[in-house]
């Protein structure tokens, strides 16, 4: 196994990191200060001008729709593999450089689905304007009735009425719903309750402007209400042409599946460099802190928090990179159990060493005053996210005993 960049990601990589020092890490205050004057006029979603500067300027550069892999987007030609480095650099600072380089969740899932998935002319309406991040957009699966990490148990409906698709429901934790800027939502619900479990359900293209479909609430995490939004929606007898569908009746779930697989390598990566830094400011803190006569560094329990930290992340990241590996060399298929045991792994280690940088930076830790508070918070939703840690644990289980019982 090679888990090394390529010579074209080792370039993109040395190009990202020199944009990270240049222009994100710089603009991170001004986000900050940006938000607070958006929030006490009233605007608490809408996206700071900052962020819209930086667009600019990674594209300039060429750091532009890094996730879509090679064989997709022969400009970049980028492997899974070294895109999962750039991700890892991109999620040291989550709330500006994924959605600079238009690399945002759920954007990028909802992109591979209409570039997989989408009729012609749904690519013209709705991808190439997510491609050029003119757009942002939502994936509507979760809801609060039920289950929802069954995916089978998904109960909003959507029904055939001659040229069009009535959908009604309700669902929440719809990641970007709250932005102005999001237009259109893929929405998943049954159109056929009768048929096999994995072949009810089906996608549909669902602008939000489409009478019927009412933003409920924004969802705060732990208190925190994330720019872009968590929202619940319903959605009341709403009406959209039945072009709108996307890939066949029935054929959600496995749409579902496909969207998810490399998206989790995202995912997992970005924790990790959230990890990385995290880390990073638990060693500054300890070193520049005195207590009892000298610096934390000089005390053993803090010496064993960085210690465990460093030894965690560096599992984490291996694990990733080996699912990666798989993707690129085997695809998808071949790494499920990989996959669903970096979406344990990464969020857990990712919160056990924010939670240690909290410890030794004290009182400051669980303040404004440093990421880590917002970087716990996050990340703790993430163990939720795509599926709670026991689905995917059940998952590693079952394909173990299935070398056993031959199932």
């Amino acid at each position: 196994m090679d888990f090394g960049l390529s010579e074209r990601g080792g370039e993109y990589f040395g190009r990202l990191q020199e944009f990270m020092d240049s222009h994100v890490y710089p603009a991170e205050p001004v986000y900050a200060a940006q938000r607070a004057e958006l929030r006490a006029a009233g605007r608490e979603h809408h996206v700071p001008q900052i962020v819209e500067d930086l667009k600019v300027e990674a594209r300039k550069r060429g750091l532009w729709n890094l996730f879509l892999p090679g064989s997709e987007d022969p400009e970049h030609g980028l492997s899974v593999t070294d895109y999962a480095s750039l991700a890892e650099v991109t999620g040291r600072s989550p709330n500006l450089a994924p959605e600079a380089t238009n690399c945002a969740a759920p954007d990028t899932g909802n992109m591979e689905v209409l570039h997989l998935f989408g009729t012609p002319e749904q690519k013209q309406k709705w991808l190439a304007p997510l491609l050029d991040g003119e757009i942002r957009s939502a994936f509507a699966m979760t809801e609060p009735d039920v289950a929802s990490s069954d995916a089978t148990n998904i109960s909003t409906r959507i029904e055939r009425d001659g040229d069009h698709y009535v959908i009604n429901g309700r669902k929440w934790w719809i990641s970007g719903a709250a932005d102005p800027r999001c237009k259109v939502m893929i929405l998943m619900g049954k159109t056929d309750p009768d048929g096999h479990p994995y072949r009810q359900q089906s996608m549909v293209l669902v602008p939000f402007d489409t009478p019927g479909v009412e933003v409920v609430r924004p969802l705060p995490v732990f208190g925190y209400q994330d720019q872009h939004g968590h929202c619940e929606i319903t959605f009341t007898d709403v009406r959209v042409p039945v072009e709108n569908l996307v890939g066949e009746e029935g054929g959600g779930f496995a749409i579902a599946q496909a969207r998810l697989g490399p998206g989790r390598i995202h995912h997992c990566m970005r924790a990790i460099g959230m990890a990385e830094r995290a880390l990073e400011l638990m060693c500054e803190r300890a070193v520049s802190r005195v207590a009892f006569g000298g610096p934390l560094a000089k005390q053993g329990v803090v010496r064993e928090q960085i210690a465990e930290s460093r030894m965690a992340i560096e599992q984490a990241r291996l694990l990733t990179l080996k699912t990666a590996w798989l993707i690129d060399k085997h695809g998808v298929q071949a790494a499920r159990s990989e996959v669903a045991a970096i979406k344990v792994i990464a969020p857990r280690v990712a919160l056990e060493v924010v939670d240690r940088a909290i410890q030794v930076h004290g009182g400051a830790g669980v303040s404004d005053d440093t990421p880590l508070a917002a970087m716990w918070a996050g990340l703790r939703t993430l163990r939720l996210a795509d599926g709670p840690d026991e689905v995917h644990v059940r998952s590693v289980a079952r394909a173990e005993l299935g070398k056993y019982l031959g199932a």
